[in-house]
């Protein structure tokens, strides 16, 4: 157990598990069960904490390094399992709980040295999809840039 907890405490582990994190916020409750699909069989997961739906303060700066003001309020689902010996957890906008649930497995089930391959391989797909989709917004947002420039005259 002491060795997994320093897997999670190095930076680099810290960093890819993060990632994993970060897209199973992005994907969608079909793309995690996809995954989990893919995965099977599965140790039932059990709750730690039931999933549940809150708000949290959202802030914002001015121009990115002002003084933060508060912006307003967000919808967040967060949910807590352990699957086997390994505890997950999962925090997501908006209200769809059982969508928190299924990331926190995802979580679980990736912090087990045996199953992390098999977790990053099935989250590959998702991780194309959601590339792609960004590469289309910003394909579409370049195509709306304005190059604004001054033209600058002989007898200035």
């Amino acid at each position: 157990m002491a060795d997994a907890e320093n897997d999670n405490t190095d930076s680099a582990g810290l960093r890819a598990r993060r990632r994993v994190m970060a897209l199973c916020a992005a994907a969608t409750r079909s793309d995690l069960q996809a995954v989990l699909g893919t995965l099977a069989p599965i140790s039932p997961a059990a709750d730690l904490r039931v999933p549940e739906t809150g708000l949290v303060m959202v802030q914002g700066r001015m121009g990115g390094d002002g003084a933060p003001f508060n912006v307003g309020e967000a919808t967040v689902s967060r949910a807590a399992v352990q699957v086997g010996e390994r505890s997950g957890f999962a925090y997501h906008l908006g209200r769809d709980q059982t969508k928190a649930r299924l990331a926190a497995i995802v979580d679980a089930l990736w912090q087990d040295d045996n199953r992390r391959a098999a977790v990053e391989t099935a989250l590959a797909e998702v991780e194309a999809r959601l590339e792609a989709e960004a590469a289309v917004r910003a394909a579409q947002t370049a195509a709306t840039r304005v190059n604004f420039f001054t033209m600058v005259r002989g007898d200035d």
